[in-house]
């Protein structure tokens, strides 16, 4: 059984390391052959309040970190919790893209937790990477989530016919969603809720995925309902564009005219 000291040091370690894996994984470009953990985007969620050097919060914190650092989690996602119900409640979860799960799991993690210094002291927020996102709260949450949602795309259009893209991206788009929910698309007992391949479209091979986080609400019908309502967004943030994406919370998409997921 660890002693509080050799724990603090050794917390003090983890943190450490999770900086040093930002600085391998933090590149910028996200417009490139992005096969690294690039940093995306963030949210402080400053309504959640702040909590002191010291806390309990902060000893609770520290805590969930070591553990989900030193777990398996196999399937690429987590969702732990403690006192709950209190002002020093924390909650984290955090979901690996589909194929970004077993070893680049710690590694994701890592540079997530480190990435959360973008909100100092924040009891809450969200930060996303290529391969990962990462959400502290001080709140239990428990339905799908849409607050959070921001869009990514190409700043390019579509050569030829944009009208034929758009439909033809949505349908492919559509049907992955269908995929990702079908209750054979199974991955270590539990469903896959992701699902991701290539489609010709028009002369060129066009890249897509899907997925939703593999929380314990987020069952077949409301993954379906999460896709269909990020889908029904294309107009608004992909219209036209070679390459754009959806993220959020619960669910994502992305699609490009190059290969982006790891084989």
């Amino acid at each position: 059984m660890h002693n509080s000291y050799s724990l603090s040091k050794r917390l003090v370690l983890v943190l450490f390391l999770a900086v040093v894996a930002t600085q391998l994984f933090l590149i910028r470009n996200v417009s490139s052959l992005n096969l690294t953990n690039a940093y995306l985007h963030h949210k402080c969620l400053i309504s959640q309040g702040k909590y002191k050097p010291g806390s309990q919060y902060e000893k609770n914190l520290n805590s969930h970190i070591y553990l989900i650092i030193n777990s398996t989690f196999r399937n690429g996602f987590g969702h732990m919790t403690t006192a709950m119900g209190s002002p020093n409640m924390v909650n984290i979860i955090f979901q690996c893209r589909g194929d970004s799960y077993q070893s680049k799991r710690r590694s994701c993690f890592a540079a997530g937790i480190s990435g959360e210094m973008r909100c100092p002291r924040n009891k809450a927020g969200i930060i996303w990477f290529d391969q990962c996102f990462v959400e502290i709260t001080a709140i239990e949450v428990m339905e799908v989530n849409y607050d959070n949602n921001f869009y990514m795309h190409n700043p390019n259009k579509v050569m030829g016919d944009a009208k034929s893209f758009n439909k033809e991206t949505m349908a492919f788009l559509e049907q992955l969603a269908l995929e990702a929910t079908r209750k054979d698309n199974m991955e270590d007992g539990m469903m896959a809720l992701y699902s991701a391949r290539e489609k010709m479209v028009g002369t060129k091979k066009l890249y897509a995925m899907v997925q939703c986080t593999r929380d314990v609400f987020m069952f077949k019908t409301m993954c379906k309902e999460c896709l269909e309502r990020i889908i029904s967004q294309y107009p608004k943030c992909c219209d036209s564009k070679p390459g754009g994406r959806v993220l959020g919370t619960s669910c994502n998409f992305r699609y490009e005219f190059y290969p982006f997921l790891r084989t």
